[in-house]
């Protein structure tokens, strides 16, 4: 990869990149570090990565680099689930804040898979490549994260 390429990469796919990792993160900052890192690691990389297989380089190393990140840095926490526990006092009008905060409660390859696709707009096959799995593993992932939503969203009495 040449240095035009390189900085072709970086235009065309920077925003893309951070979106996918700061909708799984929520952090702005942190995201940024990870970006950062990613388009790091491939200008080390910019001789062995053909600029045609970039995109998909770089949302992988976001993945694998958030999943270190992840790993590393936030604990599980239950926070969340008691915060979206119903209740008759309270109420939530905003839709898009519960699914913000439910995606949350998905396990981690669910969440990223179905952030590529409903998010970012990726076919199945990029998003196998992306993470590392096969088509019908990512279909599964997706089927089980709407699932899971749906049913928890069916069973928020507080929602309005």
């Amino acid at each position: 990869m040449t240095k035009r390429e390189y900085n072709a990469c970086v235009d065309l796919h920077a925003d893309g990149a951070y979106r996918f990792v700061l909708k799984n993160l929520g952090n702005e900052e942190e995201s940024k570090d990870i970006i950062q890192e990613v388009f790091t690691k491939l200008w080390e990389k910019a001789e062995t990565v053909n600029f045609e297989k970039a995109k998909s380089y770089i949302f992988s190393a976001a993945y694998r680099t958030m999943l270190d990140h992840i790993k590393k840095h936030k604990p599980l926490s239950t926070e969340a689930v008691q915060y979206l526990e119903p209740s008759h006092e309270s109420h939530y009008s905003d839709v898009q804040e519960v699914l913000e905060q439910l995606l949350t409660l998905l396990p981690e390859k669910q969440k990223t898979a179905l952030t590529l696709r409903d998010y970012e707009g990726y076919s199945y096959a990029e998003i196998a490549e992306i993470m590392a799995i096969n088509e019908s593993q990512v279909k599964v992932n997706i089927f089980r994260a709407r699932k899971f939503l749906k049913n928890k969203i069916k069973s928020m009495d507080v929602l309005i």
